[in-house]
């Protein structure tokens, strides 16, 4: 300590220079005007992502599997295209997992080739990916 009393003596009891131009910032606007430069740029992104929830896909026996496919089969053969609700999985493009969502529409086209079905809105499901199939039709046909 005494070092630097010897080698700063000079400087260290002054007074801050202030202009007489330019008047002091007070300290809280200095402190914000170096807000913008966080060090942990992305954090709260990440931290975000981390907790966002997402599901596990059902794994389908064969009996349901053997339900699908005749639902699917009766609303092909269907004189008509008629509504159904597709339940599917929607895989997370971020993180392992996925969500279920409901898709209502009318089959526009069906791949046997690759399984995939086509709405009438044009959304592509992967027939791999629908647990369920609701439609009126179904409750018709059985009665």
């Amino acid at each position: 300590m005494n070092d630097a009393r010897e080698r700063y003596g000079d400087i260290i009891d002054r007074e801050h220079p202030t202009s007489e131009k330019h008047p002091r910032m007070p300290k809280l606007n200095r402190a914000a005007q170096f807000a913008p430069f966080a060090a942990l740029t992305g954090y709260d992104d990440l931290i975000h992502e981390a907790a966002r929830y997402t599901e596990r896909q059902i794994v389908l026996d064969e009996n349901k599997k053997e339900e699908l496919n005749r639902k699917l089969t009766l609303l092909m053969e269907a004189a008509e295209p008629q509504d159904a609700v597709f339940t599917c999985f929607v895989p997370d493009p971020n993180k392992p997992g996925g969500t279920y969502e409901a898709l209502a529409g009318r089959i526009a086209a069906v791949d046997p080739l690759y399984c995939y079905i086509t709405l009438d809105s044009g959304r592509v499901l992967d027939v791999g990916d629908v647990i369920e199939i609701e439609s009126p039709y179904f409750w018709r046909e059985q009665h």
